[in-house]
């Protein structure tokens, strides 16, 4: 839960490059604890497969893109950037660590903590992986065990139990080299289930247990809490392009029509189709046109999620909390969209289920289309860059955005800003509402 500390974070900047878009999100904490988002910045995604960077121009481009629209609506310059990383190549696994304290009079504190988790970094792994992330699960002191928080204790004998992700040093290589090549630098590189699950997660939810099923584009990512901890992280290798690509040759349609079929009037629960209505689509090139009964269509899409959910329940079978998650499965990404989806996911698994939507953290008066659950990854990653707390100090940012606002007021074509320079306050705010003002009158609306 974010602390209300009446005062407010730097802007920070977070970038979701994800297999069908890339998104760039702006924003700070405000006084009361909640995230301000101040630009949002969305392009369609070419290069990345599977949540994996496969084009190295195309992504570059779409991030140029993305952050481009951000800065403008926030009015500020970035050069570093929160980014997620994911991909059938992330992997988990548990590891117990031991430390022998040598001075048994002082009391435990953080640098033992991060001495054991240090250790975790120096473990061998298979050529080509990396550690991403070392979470720490339950301590053990002097045989003491399932400690959350044994900072303050005394004890001789430190364990500790570890969940650790791993991915491809290539993967998070092709990130790092796309961000500079968009001229920016890397602030942290955050796994996006874990993300997902700061933004659209209760922290009761975390303590009764749950698992989070992230749909997206190209992955599936679960994500399993209990006691508040993560206990379980897999990404599942299918997601809503593959349901696209199933109606495409099923029903005999143009992809683009297929993504549309299935945003418009797909279900992924064809027994709720009472009205067995057609769907009639242009034929290719002056052919006929094609009538498709909307009950067809929602079988296939039914087909495939079902497969999808049945990787989801092996994944919590295989994580031993089958019957240890009260708070059931929350399903989130834009895949989460489909209709019925969370019925389907009761049907199948025998859980409760919910659709979860990025509202938790964010202040009032925001854009609607930010709660959809398409930007829980974005919102996740800016929380984990304001958390980060790894940002200039706020005076350099704030003498940083007066030249940058500058900048821009050129761009806009608003020549006289740098004689103005000197002028009194009321000059300067009139030159802000100029710029506004020309900006609103010369931009033509986006899908925000």
């Amino acid at each position: 839960m974010l602390e209300i500390n009446n005062k407010k974070s730097p802007l920070v900047l977070a970038l979701d490059i994800g297999t069908t878009k890339v998104c760039a999100l702006a924003g700070f904490r405000n006084e009361f604890g909640k995230i301000e988002i101040t630009g949002v910045g969305k392009v369609k995604s070419e290069g990345v497969s599977k949540g994996v960077v496969s084009n190295i121009d195309k992504t570059v481009k779409a991030i140029k893109e993305a952050v481009s629209i951000a800065e403008i609506n926030c009015g500020k310059k970035f050069e570093n950037v929160n980014v997620g990383i994911a991909g059938q190549h992330i992997k988990s696994l548990q590891h117990h660590g031991l430390l022998v304290r040598r001075d048994i009079n002082s009391e435990i504190d953080e640098n033992d903590i991060n001495r054991l988790i240090e250790d975790m970094y120096k473990l061998v792994l298979p050529p080509g992986d990396k550690i991403l992330h070392v979470i720490p699960q339950e301590f053990t002191v002097d045989n003491e065990e399932n400690i959350t928080d044994p900072i303050g204790m005394s004890g001789v004998r430190l364990e500790a139990n570890f969940h650790i992700i791993t991915g491809q040093v290539s993967a998070s290589k092709n990130i790092f080299k796309v961000v500079e090549k968009a001229d920016l630098k890397v602030g942290d590189l955050t796994l996006e289930p874990i993300a997902s699950a700061t933004s659209v997660l209760t922290n009761e939810e975390k303590e009764a247990g749950v698992a989070l099923i992230d749909i997206g584009g190209g992955t599936t990512d679960v994500t399993i809490f209990k006691d508040d901890i993560i206990r379980h992280t897999a990404v599942i290798p299918f997601g809503g392009n593959v349901v696209t690509s199933d109606i495409q040759e099923g029903l005999s349609v143009m992809k683009d029509q297929a993504e549309k079929l299935k945003v418009k009037f797909g279900s992924a629960l064809a027994e709720e189709i009472v009205d067995n209505r057609l769907i009639v689509i242009p034929g290719y090139r002056g052919k006929e046109v094609k009538e498709i009964s909307e009950k067809n269509l929602s079988r296939i899409i039914q087909a495939r999620m079902e497969e999808i959910l049945d990787f989801v329940a092996w994944e919590i079978s295989r994580s031993g909390y089958q019957n240890k998650l009260l708070a059931g499965i929350v399903l989130t990404g834009g895949g989460s969209l489909l209709k019925d989806i969370d019925l389907l996911a009761e049907l199948h698994t025998g859980m409760i289920s919910r659709l979860g939507e990025p509202t938790e953290h964010l202040a009032h008066g925001y854009n609607g289309d930010l709660t959809s659950p398409i930007y829980s990854t974005g919102i996740g990653l800016l929380i984990h860059a304001i958390n980060q707390g790894k940002f200039e100090d706020e005076e350099k940012i704030a003498d940083k955005e007066n030249s940058e606002l500058e900048y821009e007021f050129e761009i806009a074509g608003i020549e006289n800003t740098k004689q103005e320079n000197n002028s009194s306050k009321p000059g300067w705010l009139n030159r802000i509402f100029s710029y506004t003002k020309e900006f609103f009158e010369s931009t033509p609306e986006s899908e925000f």
